[in-house]
């Protein structure tokens, strides 16, 4: 049993299914908010906290991709989980593109959900890398440590707590060539596949925001790893 008890927002609009899901979650021990839909799960995003979401691709009024979108642009770290009854390839790479931290095709096991949501909430609630109070130079660019901030002349680049802890982990070993494991395991405490997947969608983030200084780059070595690149 769930021992910390994490909210859940369950956004399915399958009545017996939802019933059932809920009931199951609520025994392993965490506190379900239950929308029938995608709407309905964003108004209640708004007014409660949640530690993480499990959201069904396809439901009325709006459907978990676009439902997701919303969620990140109020709280860019939320985990959440993508529910479907759908094995298109073409979906769970746009659920991962969109940051999702797993994917599962119905029909389920409850208690596979459950071992992935335990796994995800240990490792995005207890084991952040810390970041200091201070200003890092990065080429031209500053990185405010504090304000989870990326500054280039007088742009500003506000960024999520996950894309801060992974620029301070590249800048700690600049000019190293990391393996793709070693960086999972410091950031992300996993090196599965959803968590690979991940991590390249938040390099191509962090390549676009270096873009403005020729002397910072984020170089790949096939079937190695990155190399962090400054001067």
């Amino acid at each position: 049993m769930n021992n910390n008890t994490n909210h859940i927002l369950l956004a399915e609009d399958d009545s017996d299914f939802g019933n059932i899901l809920r009931q199951y979650l609520e025994i392993s021990g965490y506190v379900i908010t239950w929308a029938k839909d995608g709407k309905e799960a964003l108004d209640l995003f708004q007014k409660e906290h949640f530690d993480i979401c499990v959201l069904d691709v396809m439901m009325p009024k709006m459907d978990g991709f676009t439902l997701a979108e919303h969620l990140i642009e109020l709280q860019p770290e939320i985990p959440f989980i993508f529910l479907t009854a759908r094995k298109m390839k073409e979906d769970k790479i746009k659920g991962l593109k969109l940051g999702a931290d797993d994917y599962i095709v119905k029909p389920f096991e409850a208690d596979e959900l459950v071992l992935r949501l335990q796994n995800i909430l240990k490792r995005t609630t207890g084991n952040k890398i810390a970041i200091t109070n201070e200003v890092i130079g990065i080429g031209s660019y500053t990185f405010n440590t504090r304000r989870l901030e990326l500054k280039f002349e007088d742009e500003i680049q506000q960024l999520t707590e996950k894309e801060a802890e992974l620029i301070l982990f590249l800048y700690n070993h600049k000019n190293q060539l990391l393996k793709r494991e070693e960086i999972l395991t410091s950031v992300w405490k996993n090196d599965d596949y959803f968590s690979g997947r991940s991590m390249d969608v938040f390099i191509s983030r962090l390549r676009k925001y270096f873009h403005k200084d020729a002397t910072i780059s984020i170089e790949s070595s096939r079937g190695i790893g990155l190399e962090f690149k400054i001067g």
